[in-house]
């Protein structure tokens, strides 16, 4: 399964909302996950105008659930990428 195929696979359709960005039945993060699917078609905007979508995660431990793309938490490369771009001292 690709991530941005237009067609859901089967396995969404029992998904629960988590609420924190990890699976809710064993607290796995998305890295974890067996299989992952962006629901691309359907974009919610915010009320700054910024897209977010549903991105759902089937666990290793068999469940299914999803988050919003802008409830995932910032990567621990996001900072260093920021200081790299304003020409800050890495080391």
């Amino acid at each position: 399964m690709e991530a941005f195929n237009p067609t859901p696979p089967d396995w969404i359709d029992k998904a629960s909302h988590a609420i924190s960005f990890c699976c809710p039945r064993c607290g796995q993060p998305p890295s974890k996950a067996e299989a992952v699917w962006i629901n691309r078609r359907s974009p919610v905007y915010t009320e700054n105008h910024q897209r977010k979508w549903q991105e759902f995660y089937h666990c290793e431990c068999d469940a299914a659930w999803w988050a919003w793309s802008n409830d995932r938490p910032p990567s621990e490369f996001s900072d260093r990428a920021i200081r790299h771009n304003y020409g800050e001292d890495l080391s």
